[in-house]
């Protein structure tokens, strides 16, 4: 069984397709660049108007199929931007109704965490997920995937990049703060804030602003950005553990590619007597194959859905997911 994944929530458009037994066969991604400041959904939206036919046909393409070979198509139905959202789902319905193949509706922030359990069917993490509009820590318990604690304000991803315009590094600040972290070595002033096993990141936006225009060093706002912020979510991710009982902790999430992030989970989780495991590398950021695997198990283990169910859910949190597959365990095997 082959199925084909969209995901289109934000910035990047992913086409992969991927089969059931978790051979992944195309993996093409473009990532939309804003020229000045932050993401514009609009503008966004319209990159990937330009890029996903041409995307799908390559993906198809490079996994040497037909595109009547393919079995089960699925899209990233939210939460994300939702011109962006809109977008995918358009060109998902519209690939649906010309194969006459069944469509799939995928959770972007559960399809992080399935590709990072891809194939490991037997591991129950604890998930800590950190993205540009999304941060959570999430355990499965009773047929859904439980938010343990989350932001109460913005993303981490979207504090970094909003940081990261301020100060010149222009859009995807997240890669060049960790660099520039790696200079710096004094502890700047930055609000700790952990409320019970939520975070908060606007007052460190706030305190980054008035350093900046204070003339303070890059790479020491740069280090201690990290070191607090990622303090803040090492903190909850150990309570939460303890909280659900959970020896594994699964990172997920483009933030989560930091490597400073990595060392302080991983300590936390050996003075825990718990393992740390990570998606290979390049699934740490959005993706077509995590859809189309999320797509796959999901009605492998019995959902279905008609057109008319695949109207996109910006909000669409964690939560509300029905997880069947994990009911009815779905094991891949490596290749």
């Amino acid at each position: 069984m082959l199925c084909i994944g969209i995901e289109g929530t934000a910035h990047t458009v992913g086409v992969g397709i991927v089969s059931s037994d978790g051979e992944i066969l195309a993996d093409e991604r473009d990532m939309y660049h804003p020229p000045k400041g932050g993401i514009h959904p609009r503008e966004a939206a319209n990159h990937h108007a330009e890029v996903v036919v041409p995307m799908v046909n390559r993906a198809i393409e490079d996994a040497n199929i037909r595109p009547r070979d393919l079995d089960i198509i699925a899209f990233s139905q939210g939460p994300g931007l939702g011109p962006c959202l809109r977008t995918v789902a358009t060109a998902a319905r519209a690939l649906s109704i010309s194969l006459m193949r069944p469509i799939i509706g995928v959770n972007h922030c559960v399809a992080h965490l399935e590709i990072g359990r891809m194939n490991r069917a037997d591991s129950d993490p604890l998930m800590l997920y950190c993205s540009g509009g999304n941060t959570q820590v999430i355990a499965y318990a009773k047929r859904r995937y439980r938010v343990f604690g989350e932001t109460m304000d913005i993303g981490v991803g979207n504090m970094l990049d909003k940081i990261g315009i301020m100060a010149g590094f222009g859009f995807y600040a997240g890669p060049k703060i960790e660099e520039m972290a790696k200079k710096g070595s004094e502890l700047l002033d930055l609000p700790y804030s952990v409320k019970g096993m939520d975070v908060s990141f606007s007052g460190i936006l706030t305190a980054a602003r008035q350093h900046i225009n204070n003339g303070c060093s890059l790479e020491d706002l740069c280090f201690s950005i990290q070191e607090t912020v990622f303090s803040m979510l090492t903190e909850v991710t150990e309570r939460a553990a303890a909280q659900a009982d959970k020896k594994e902790i699964l990172l997920a999430g483009g933030v989560a590619r930091n490597r400073r992030l990595a060392e302080m989970v991983r300590v936390m989780a050996e003075e825990r007597g718990a393992t740390l495991f990570e998606p290979p590398f390049p699934f740490f950021a959005d993706n077509g194959v995590m859809i189309a695997w999320n797509g796959l198990i999901a009605y492998s283990s019995g959902q279905r859905m008609t057109i008319s169910d695949t109207v996109i859910n910006q909000r669409y949190r964690t939560d509300q997911v029905n997880v069947t597959w994990r009911q009815q365990p779905f094991r891949a095997v490596s290749k």
